[in-house]
């Protein structure tokens, strides 16, 4: 049975994929799938660097404002709801395109993640959560690297969520999640071209501070005051970089200068451990992107690699 194909752009923060996207959709008359496991929440445009209308240039997206901020998403969720969006693009004769920085919810779509087959504990769950609560986000997090170092160097410590769902697969199997995903299918469920964009780090540092200023500018600060006084807290969505940060402000525990500064730190760490999870746990064909001048011929060289990889003809 032919696989279906598709193309998956993927990189850490600020590195250039939302524009490279919209080449590659217009190269093979595509549509793009958001894989950005924030760029779904409604009202949080800023903060995620989510696409602009005016910027999407005709290019239908999808997985974007799907949710309001008080609600959870999950990897088996994205699986789910990605791969029926795979097929029903095919239908309409346009290629699929999945770009975003989530690596697990991307990894969960292209191999045969099975999420159901991990037993659940409620009352452990809920326990955790209230010790979380109760002694900070940051103790939960070392509690999971303790027991698996791997999965704490992958999960940030405010996704708490899946601090929590780490702990409780150890718990619950006496397997780490490190070990539990070892042990999934490594067979490709596509015929995808998997195409990572990297730069040099100095050149990537300066570009996510440039634009964590650029958000400011933009107005971040009254879009999370909104979800603050809103009342929005201890949810997924506003424990993401670029709101949990901001809300430090607004609770009086960091001065605006000190949180800008955490944000941008906080983004360049992010960056780093997106780097390590695509080179360690897919493989993806790289492309520099740190030569902006000469932008234009490395997108056509990407074209090119997927025309050749994936046996289609492009615009280009």
């Amino acid at each position: 049975m032919n696989k279906e194909k598709l193309i998956v752009l993927i990189g850490p923060t600020a590195v250039g994929k939302t524009k490279t996207s919209i080449e590659l959709a217009k190269a093979f008359d595509g549509e793009i799938i958001s894989g950005d496991s924030m760029q779904i929440y409604r009202g949080m445009d800023i903060g995620t660097a989510k696409i602009r209308h005016d910027e999407m240039e005709g290019i239908l997206h999808h997985l974007i404002d799907i949710k309001d901020p008080i609600e959870s998403y999950s990897a088996a969720e994205f699986q789910q709801t990605v791969r029926k969006l795979i097929t029903e693009i095919h239908a309409r004769g346009k290629m699929p395109i999945i770009a975003g920085g989530t690596g697990l919810y991307i990894q969960s779509v292209l191999y045969d993640y099975r999420f159901t087959e991990t037993p659940g504990d409620e009352a452990f769950r809920e326990r955790l959560d209230a010790e979380s609560r109760e002694l900070g986000h940051e103790a939960m997090h070392r509690r999971l690297a303790d027991v698996d170092s791997e999965a704490a160097s992958q999960i940030h410590p405010n996704n708490i969520r899946r601090v929590i769902r780490a702990l409780e697969i150890h718990h619950t199997t006496g397997k780490t999640m490190t070990e539990y995903q070892k042990q999934q299918s490594r067979e490709l469920q596509y015929d995808v071209a998997l195409i990572g964009l990297t730069m040099d780090r100095d050149k990537l540092y300066e570009r996510i501070n440039l634009r964590v200023d650029m958000m400011m500018d933009d107005g971040l600060l009254p879009e999370v005051r909104s979800l603050y006084e809103d009342g929005i807290r201890g949810v997924q969505s506003v424990q993401a970089i670029g709101y949990k940060e901001i809300y430090d402000y607004f609770d009086g525990k960091v001065s605006l200068e000190e949180a800008v500064e955490n944000l941008k730190q906080n983004s360049r760490r992010y960056a780093k451990r997106q780097l390590t999870w695509f080179r360690n746990k897919m493989d993806v064909d790289w492309f520099d992107m740190t030569a902006s001048e000469h932008r234009d011929e490395i997108i056509a060289d990407i074209s090119k690699f997927i025309a050749g990889k994936l046996d289609l003809e492009s615009n280009n």
